[in-house]
């Protein structure tokens, strides 16, 4: 503000100016406060680079996902000036967590809360040792899929857990769901910005930090489907059952790569007896996590009965009043019936329960090819559960499906397991129903006239009866759309030839895929078959490659991050 005096002569002056000089005047002093203000800014990134010593980015993943959002966090770090180290919590030395100054971890959930197994060492390291971390400041980033009833829990527990061991949260946990780079970046912003808050006194210029806003996104768009297709695939005389089915949508909106997820319902028979023993008034509305329905309707489609978690059995006992009752795992029908509950016991007891999970399965259709149906292949998990044989819980539901029924699905994208452009190379590794997603890349493939060459393995345990879609592979291969195809089966031979062996036959020409551009892609099985088919490779990167261990391993990792090895395993 100018005084009196300068103001006075400041407008004397300005009357005596002609408009062009008006102009070049306003110029001249807007380039100077753009100077003074890039300076000022300037002089607080560099505050960051000099007083922040650095920053740690620690990743726990299973698919992929938690990797690529350290690394690009990691890159955005890098560009403000701020030093910074990305690490797998596999690999991160744990002794080093209490002399970590600012220590941010990116980390998923699987399965029923637990975390994946690469940060499994560091989960239970933070839970069981009594260490203390006073020094560090700390932010969490939790990947998971808000179809599954345990939400982000590992990495709720982190965060908690990394507080109780004393350290300090500058940034309030993030959770993402399967669409996570949005969020992800607006955390990753007010880190930034915490930085800037820590490491400077310049208020004037820098802002204080803001709480992690999420925006509400809509709710997943649910597909009310009808079942066009409903096949048992294996032929007379397998020991397996497996169903194609083929689902009818408007709209219908994926790619190849992507899957749907299907929520299954209980078994009404079941659901009956249950009502029975309990002797609740099925017909009763209740309201049970926010869900407000009658008790039958609930217990139908809503409330997991099946391989109840050990912390809803403890609940059982502690409202049965029997402390005989084991805390193993099993299904609420076979605790009802040794040790059942009456009717309050029971209402009591549901809100224990959870959520039935969604079954996810790998779309096997294309859209270019397939317009607006929705194809899956599911195999029928058979399985002994003390001493009752049981069937897995969506293949019962898929079982009683006929033609015209319809079943609720929605699209979950897979955005880590697409098809390259369509003049490069691909391998498809798929034994099993693995084979799904593959079925899915050539029938796009073939529908647009892409000239990239195809290249599938395939496995099962025979060639007569479990060959999943076999007239349809020999006529791509016949008109060229498939290059080539290699085959393990058992037929009778009492050792089944797994799918890593024909890899090992096919060494020589599939390193020469691979050098010259081909893209690698692994579906099915996580234990062993992907462990034993990323071994087979490594192996034969080593020998064809001629690379040490640690060239092939560089050689593997190079692979992945070019996005030229994907997998999708369960």
């Amino acid at each position: 503000m100018l005084d009196d005096v300068k103001l006075q002569q400041w407008n004397q002056w300005m009357q005596t100016l002609s408009t062009e000089e008006l102009t070049w005047i306003h110029g001249y002093i807007a380039g100077k406060l753009s100077t003074v203000t890039q300076s000022a800014t300037q002089l607080a990134v560099n505050n960051i680079a000099t007083t922040t010593k650095k920053i740690t980015i620690a990743y726990g993943t299973e698919t992929g996902n938690s990797k690529k959002v350290a690394t690009d966090l990691a890159t955005k770090a890098k560009q403000k000036g701020i030093q910074t180290k990305v690490v797998a919590l596999d690999q991160y030395r744990l002794t080093d967590l209490p002399k970590e100054e600012y220590f941010f971890t990116v980390i998923s959930t699987q399965g029923e809360g637990q975390p994946p197994e690469a940060a499994k060492k560091f989960y239970d390291h933070i839970h069981q040792n009594g260490f203390k971390i006073p020094n560090m400041k700390y932010g969490v980033l939790a990947l998971g899929d808000t179809s599954y009833p345990l939400y982000c829990k590992t990495g709720e527990d982190v965060d908690i857990q990394l507080q109780k061991l004393g350290g300090n949260r500058i940034v309030p946990l993030q959770k993402c769901d399967v669409d996570y780079e949005t969020d992800a970046n607006k955390w990753f912003d007010a880190v930034i910005n915490s930085l800037f808050t820590a490491d400077t006194t310049n208020t004037a210029i820098v802002e204080a930090p803001k709480p992690v806003v999420t925006e509400k996104k809509p709710g997943k768009k649910i597909y009310e489907a009808t079942v066009l297709t409903n096949i048992n695939l294996t032929a007379t005389g397998s020991t397996k059952k497996t169903y194609h089915l083929e689902l009818g949508a408007d709209e219908i909106d994926y790619l190849p790569g992507d899957s749907i997820a299907i929520n299954p319902e209980n078994e009404p028979e079941i659901v009956n007896e249950i009502i029975a023993i309990t002797n609740i008034d099925g017909n009763k509305t209740i309201t049970w996590k926010s869900e407000t329905a009658t008790v039958k309707e609930l217990l139908l489609k809503k409330i997991n009965i099946r391989y109840l978690l050990e912390k809803a059995v403890k609940q059982y006992i502690t409202i049965a009043g029997n402390n005989e009752i084991p805390t193993t795992r099993t299904d609420l029908i076979d605790l009802l019936r040794k040790y059942p509950l009456n009717a309050t016991q029971f209402e009591e007891f549901l809100g224990s329960l959870s959520f039935i999970a969604p079954r996810i399965y790998n779309i096997a259709s294309s859209p270019a090819a397939h317009g607006s149906e929705v194809h899956i292949i599911a195999l029928q998990d058979t399985f002994l559960e003390g001493e009752n044989i049981r069937k897995g819980l969506c293949t019962t539901y898929f079982e009683s499906k006929k033609e015209g029924d319809t079943i609720p699905f929605f699209v979950q994208p897979n955005k880590r397991f697409r098809l390259p452009a369509a003049d490069k190379d691909i391998i498809m590794i798929g034994p099993g129903t693995g084979i799904a997603p593959f079925r899915s890349f050539v029938a796009e493939r073939d529908a647009v006239g892409a000239t990239g060459k195809n290249w599938l393995f395939f496995g099962e345990e025979n060639f007569t009866t479990d060959f999943y879609y076999q007239t349809e592979w020999q006529n791509w291969f016949n008109t060229g759309v498939l290059t080539k195809i290699s085959l393990a089966f058992a037929n009778s031979s009492k050792e089944q030839p797994k799918v890593e062996n024909k890899l090992l036959q096919q060494a020589t020409t599939l390193f020469e895929w691979i050098q010259n551009g081909a893209y690698i892609y692994l579906c099915g099985e996580k234990d062993p078959m992907s462990k034993a088919v990323e071994n087979t490779l490594l192996h034969i990167f080593s020998t064809i490659g001629n690379m040490d261990e640690d060239a092939a391993k560089k050689y593997f990792e190079q692979l992945k991050t070019e996005g030229r090895y994907m997998k999708d395993v369960y």
